[in-house]
Order: C-alpha cells, then structure tokens, then sequence
C-alpha cells in the first residue's frame, strides 16, 4: 500500500501527462534529458510539514515542485503556454479528485542552465494540504 503522499504525486503527474505542448512527464528524473527530449515536466516533492489535529489524524503541508524544462532561443517564452496549461489542469480540480484538502500555487522560480543558455527549469511550487491517520500515512 502507498502512502497518500505518494499516491497525490502519482496522481498530479498523470493529470499533468494532458498538458499541452510538452514531450512527457516525469517523477523525480536522476538522468540527463537529451536535447530533443524537451519540452518536459518533472513532479518533485519537497517539504513536507505535519501537525496533529486530533488524537487520531495528522495534518500535512506539502510543497510540490512542478519543474517545466524547455530549451530554445527564449526558454522562458517556450515555457509560458505549458505552465499555462499544468496550472489550469491543476485547478481545475482543487481537490485533486478528493485525494486532497486542497492546492494552491505558491512560487514561480525560473533557473537558466549556465552552460547552456537555451535550457530553462521553471520551478513551479504548490502547496498541497492533505491528511493522514496519526497511525498509517495511507488512510485518512
């Protein structure tokens, strides 16, 4: 059985494969992109906060990196419309199928590649409020 936790990434990484314009969607990518693999997104989780609510159930805060890669003469303009479309696909159901309290963005961070100034990662953050069983971070 998965944790929530994971089960909410799956899940925004398989809405997010109907974003337009992008080659694929990827969850927490180790290796390289080649040069034709771009435009791509990559779903990273990053902190994760929790509180007890009641003497059964935890609620947790989750940043999700929501990271648009694209390369080309203006990165940063190639990278407009597909954020565009993830952050209306996200949206579009704040519940995220019920799995979720709820998801808001937070911050918009755009990173150029030093040695090659035709990549841009657009880190993209959201907020993700969720809940779990004090005793098992599967159930809620």
């Amino acid at each position: 059985m998965t944790t929530r936790r994971e089960g909410i990434l799956a899940h925004i990484a398989s809405i997010l494969a109907a974003t337009s314009g992008i080659n694929g969607v990827y969850r927490s990518r180790v290796e390289a992109f080649a040069r034709d693999e771009a435009p791509v997104i990559i779903i990273e989780p990053a902190a994760d906060r929790c509180v007890p609510i009641t003497t059964c159930k935890l609620a947790w805060t989750m940043d999700v990196a929501i990271v648009v890669h694209t390369r080309g003469n203006v990165p940063d303009t190639l990278a407009d419309p597909i954020i565009q479309s993830a952050h209306s696909i996200l949206m579009a159901d704040r519940t995220l199928g019920n799995r979720v309290i709820d998801i808001v963005p937070t911050t918009m961070d755009p990173q150029r590649d030093k040695a090659d100034m035709t990549s841009l990662w657009q880190i993209n953050t959201y907020q993700v409020s969720y809940r779990t069983s004090q005793s098992n971070l599967a159930t809620g």
